[in-house]
């Protein structure tokens, strides 16, 4: 406050010229205290009173130079000393006795500033309050978010939006400051000019001064004033122009010149060699240029050195920590996690899996991924292989969720030779069986391949060998292997074409985990989900009348007619069937006991041991035949047929009459009696 008053006081009364020298040495002494601050300060809005300390710096310089044009002008006949020693000084010092070296360099101080530093410093402070206020609501909203998501405080939230405002009042203010820089170069600019015209007026019409006398005298204290004047003013706008351009500069100004001039020595290298190859043309001065050369090789060469030592201490402090660093131990929960499918290899199957030859085990299974896809309809999840040292060197396991579901045993050197007539192989080997469907076979040496082919036997690399097995009992498990999150990424992935039947089914009418149930109950009997849209109308139909997902799981049978008749027809179009006599259906249909949707199967076990026995007799004729017949019965008792004869024949189809299509060519080959 006192000093607004100095200002005011000296815009209104003169100053003595000893006080006039203190009040110009203090105006530069602030104008270089403003600079070093500006070139010290972290970030912008560290020094966010700028605006006001350059409106206050302008208005100190302005009042001093009415001040010491007042002096000027009611004494400057007197001498060079009229206006104080400071303005003589700086005039004797730029003018050396020549008033035109004067008005040259003053020119050239002022179009400096006015036309360079000040029209830049205002363009910068411009459009960086232009860009803070359209980036205000981004950054606002972004801070909400960060609330909203925890990831801080109200408080911090709070300190963010007050920096937020500071910074839009800061680059606000500093647009309408940079005004301020730019009219006082343009005061100054006008005050020399009345100044020296009103001196010369004065000088010659009342003091009775020649032409040479006035110009001389006046020129000397007004040149000198205007270079009191305007280095302050250009000190100040090139703290202006710093502070403004320094807005994406993190820490002082000094220092992070230097460290991002030094994040490239290869440039310092490359100017010290121009410098040098300028030092040796003809007629220019070698001196200067191999000085520079020299300097800037010497500080490339440095700062390759500081980088090389840095990076070497760093990686020892690295090696350190690691060293020091206790090994971490795996979390307690990931013992919980289990492997839905796992084949383990003993240490000899190894080389089943390293090696670099076409049709290793890996990519044999990446391959039954895919078919099983196309086959069953959802992808199968991933299988992890491992060693496991407490198995024989030769057996393989599969597991599925951590229980063992196959195993064998193979030769990872050998092939396995089976003969489709089931008569004994005429190869030397060894007998074994196939691990898969346990038939008998043999292992032999692969230089027997081409003979084995010639005698029509059936040879497989022991990675087929694993596939087949790992295969079957995929198939045998397909129900634990669909689960809940399988079930939902199915739906997920139908195109949209078939996502409204989606949302009007799910979960009004059934649930993920009812659907899940029937499509279980398909492929536990090996039907194919892929037509997923197909099974989705008739669960949608039949869930209007029954609850019960066996029952809708029926219904889905029948709509899927067409396929499952396709499945089971042999290559001459034709799908041959096994039916139940009359009094086996009477029987099945007698054993039933509940009422509605609780219906249980009640059959005596002698009835049952008679029919599994028979069941077994006609389709072990029906195989040594060459014949996989399906077995047909009516509708209502389906489900519990095929509930007994999985249990010993899993591989038998059971179908209903409702699952036969109308245009499907049938042949009965056998009868259940």
């Amino acid at each position: 406050m006192l000093g607004m008053v100095a200002i005011l006081v000296v815009l209104i009364l003169p100053l003595p010229t000893w006080l006039l020298d203190i009040s110009l040495a203090i105006s530069l002494s602030f104008s270089v205290l403003i600079l070093m601050t500006v070139l010290f300060v972290e970030r912008p809005l560290d020094l966010s009173s700028f605006p006001t300390i350059l409106l206050i710096s302008t208005m100190i310089r302005l009042s001093l130079n009415l001040a010491s044009v007042r002096l000027i002008l009611a004494h400057g006949h007197e001498g060079k000393a009229a206006a104080g020693h400071v303005i003589e000084a700086f005039g004797s010092f730029v003018m050396q006795d020549n008033f035109v070296i004067g008005v040259i360099v003053f020119s050239i101080l002022v179009i400096v500033n006015f036309v360079v530093i000040t029209k830049g410093a205002g363009r910068i402070a411009e459009v960086a309050a232009r860009f803070s206020l359209d980036a205000m609501p981004g950054k606002q909203m972004a801070i909400d978010a960060d609330l909203s998501a925890g990831i801080i405080n109200e408080e911090e939230a709070k300190a963010r939006r007050a920096a937020l405002e500071q910074e839009s009042g800061f680059f606000g203010a500093m647009d309408g400051a940079s005004k301020f820089v730019r009219g006082d170069a343009i005061a100054g600019l006008l005050i020399v000019f009345i100044n020296i015209i009103g001196g010369m007026i004065i000088g010659m019409g009342q003091k009775d001064l020649d032409f040479s006398k006035a110009a001389d005298t006046y020129t000397h204290l007004t040149i000198g004033d205007g270079l009191v004047t305007q280095i302050p003013a250009l000190i100040v706008s090139v703290a202006a122009g710093m502070l403004v351009s320094k807005a994406s500069v993190k820490g002082s100004t000094d220092k992070a010149l230097f460290a991002q001039l030094s994040n490239y020595p290869q440039a310092l290298t490359l100017s010290a060699a121009l410098m040098t190859v300028l030092a040796v043309l003809p007629g220019v001065p070698a001196f200067p240029f191999l000085l520079m050369a020299g300097m800037a090789g010497l500080f490339s060469y440095n700062v390759h050195e500081t980088r090389k030592k840095e990076r070497g201490l760093r990686e020892e402090t690295e090696k350190a920590e690691k060293a020091k660093a206790p090994v971490a131990e795996e979390p307690i929960a990931k013992s919980l996690a289990i492997d839905t499918l796992r084949v383990e290899l003993g240490y000899g199957l190894l080389p089943l899996v390293n090696s670099t030859e076409k049709g290793k085990l890996t990519d044999q299974i990446k391959g039954l991924r895919r078919q099983l896809a196309e086959d069953m309809g959802f992808i199968l999840p991933s299988v992890r292989i491992q060693d496991n040292l407490q198995l024989p060197a030769t057996t393989y396991v599969i597991r599925i969720k951590e229980i063992e579901a196959g195993r064998g045993e193979i030769r990872p050197d050998m092939l396995l030779c089976m003969n489709p007539s089931g008569d004994k192989i005429d190869l030397p080997g060894e007998n074994t069986r196939e691990p898969t469907f346990g038939l008998p076979a043999m292992w032999v040496n692969a230089d027997y391949r081409e003979e084995a082919h010639f005698k029509g036997y059936t040879v497989v690399d022991p990675s087929t060998v694993v596939t087949t097995h790992l295969t079957e009992v995929i198939k045998d498990n397909m129900p634990d292997l669909l689960s809940y999150a399988e079930t939902q990424k199915l739906l997920d992935e139908l195109p949209k074409s078939h996502q409204k039947l989606v949302a009007d089914l799910i979960p009004t009418k059934i649930t993920v985990t009812g659907l899940q149930r029937v499509l279980q109950n398909l492929v536990s009997e090996r039907i194919s989900i892929r037509d997923l849209p197909t099974i989705l109308e008739g669960v949608a139909e039949g869930i209007g009348f029954t609850n019960n997902v066996a029952l809708i799981t029926e219904h889905v049978r029948t709509r899927m007619s067409r396929q499952i008749c396709d499945q089971h027809t042999n290559k001459a179009g034709i799908m041959p069937l096994v039916t139940l006599s009359a009094d086996w259906e009477q029987a099945f249909a007698e054993s039933l006991v509940g009422q509605g949707e609780d219906k249980q199967l009640a059959m005596p076990p002698s009835k049952l041991q008679q029919f599994i026995q028979a069941i077994r007799t006609t389709y072990e004729d029906l195989a040594m035949k060459g014949e996989t017949p399906a077995l047909l019965t009516s509708p209502g008792i389906r489900p519990y047929v095929r509930s007994i004869v999985e249990r010993f024949r899993p591989q038998t189809t059971v179908i209903s009459q409702n699952e036969i299509h109308p245009r499907t060519k049938i042949r009965t080959l056998a009868q259940i009696t």
